[in-house]
């Protein structure tokens, strides 16, 4: 809706306010006149329609910000399901959002904003930043695009590279908050999988021959083939050596495998093709104990190479645990508790408490696993951790697999 609207709207704040007001008048409406047969395309009508009033009103602003030309009324009365706008209208404000007149942290927040309705709580969150911070951040970038007068269209052709990876890490980010959500009772949020995935497919159909695309489309469907089995039927978190492997979607690890050749392709790998080189290896061994963790270890070195991101260094980390014993992985992990930027992040403790308890400071994991459960807010993942720290003292050696 908001994507359709802004086309009509020419401006992100009268666009998000027309949509909030649809929303308020189909209250009115169907309370007295019933459900429509499409209520999506009732309510962007509706949303469009305001948009088209406020200009009217305000006419000034067509000379301010001409982004698109505006369509007819009746280019908007009559919608079905086969006019639905999303897939391109999104897409189009997404390449406006990652503008490079915009900073790149600026581009990235805008665009989970708007065109993937995250808080703006949950994406502070994924930058590892406070919510005030990440907040300034949005309003800045909306102030941007109105000065700088950033038109509302899909790029040419060569203007495609310089916004590609802003575009893809966007996406990245939308199916990492879905695939493990920060928040909430479920651990997994299939409207932002869906539409990761769906947008993942967009472009890459805009750009076929582009390697990091294809790459970001196999590393998604690789983790989302194993969906069904990352919860029991109880809904307790199971960790990928507990995973029932034959359930996975091998249809999905089929395309995904494919992807992750053909992004390999041609020269040096990007980091979206690293990182699902990395999901190939633990999807394709048998089973956990078979995993190549040597090749492993050679991939996220040359990944942290082309992005020194600490969350990278701690996956490393995890990694190395198993080649080289819980001592190894852990000195790693405690140079990266120093790193201000995953204080918040409740992984780090989590993996420091897994490898504390197997080398048996165990009053030192419970402190680990305390620290893990102050700092997370998913109902599921806390229950999990939680589990592992009244178990301390009762059990042997427990999985410790990534999730």
């Amino acid at each position: 809706m908001l994507a359709a609207t802004v086309r009509v709207a020419r401006d992100l704040d009268l666009a998000e306010e027309c949509v909030q007001d649809a929303y308020v008048s189909a209250m009115d409406a169907w309370l007295r006149q019933g459900v429509p047969a499409n209520p999506g395309a009732w309510l962007t009508t509706a949303a469009q329609r305001r948009a088209l009033n406020a200009h009217k009103r305000a006419a000034t602003l067509r000379s301010k910000l001409p982004l698109l030309v505006i369509p007819d009324e009746s280019d908007i009365s009559e919608m079905s399901d086969d006019d639905d706008p999303f897939p391109d209208d999104r897409l189009r404000l997404v390449f406006t959002c990652c503008h490079p007149a915009l900073a790149r942290e600026a581009q990235l927040a805008l665009t989970l904003r708007l065109v993937c309705g995250l808080t703006t709580e949950e994406i502070a969150r994924a930058f590892l930043v406070s919510e005030p911070t990440m907040a300034a951040r949005v309003t800045r970038a909306k102030k941007k695009i109105a000065a700088a007068r950033i038109p509302y269209r899909v790029p040419s052709a060569g203007e495609l590279p310089e916004r590609l990876d802003a575009v893809l890490t966007v996406v990245h980010l939308v199916f990492t908050t879905g695939h493990a959500a920060p928040t909430g009772a479920a651990l997994l949020r299939h409207d932002l999988v869906e539409r990761a995935l769906d947008l993942a497919r967009t472009l890459c159909a805009l750009m076929p021959d582009e390697r990091e695309a294809l790459a970001l489309l196999a590393l998604m469907l690789l983790h989302d083939a194993r969906r069904a089995t990352r919860v029991d039927a109880g809904g307790r978190l199971l960790l990928l050596e507990e995973q029932d492997r034959t359930r996975w979607d091998r249809g999905q690890i089929a395309e995904g495998l494919r992807l992750v050749r053909a992004a390999l392709r041609g020269g040096r790998p990007g980091r979206f093709a690293l990182q699902a080189t990395i999901a190939a290896l633990y999807t394709e061994a048998p089973t956990y104990a078979d995993t190549d963790w040597r090749q492993l270890r050679d991939v996220y070195d040359l990944l942290l190479a082309a992005w020194p991101s600490p969350v990278v260094a701690l996956n490393r980390a995890v990694v190395v645990s198993m080649l080289d014993g819980p001592a190894a992985g852990l000195a790693l992990m405690d140079v990266l508790a120093q790193d201000p930027r995953l204080a918040g992040y409740h992984y780090l403790p989590a993996a420091r408490a897994d490898l504390l308890r197997r080398l048996g400071r165990r009053e030192e994991a419970r402190a680990a696993y305390e620290a893990a459960i102050a700092r997370c807010d998913n109902a599921v993942e806390r229950a999990f951790l939680c589990s592992r720290r009244s178990r301390l003292d009762t059990d042997g050696p427990a999985p410790h697999s990534p999730g």
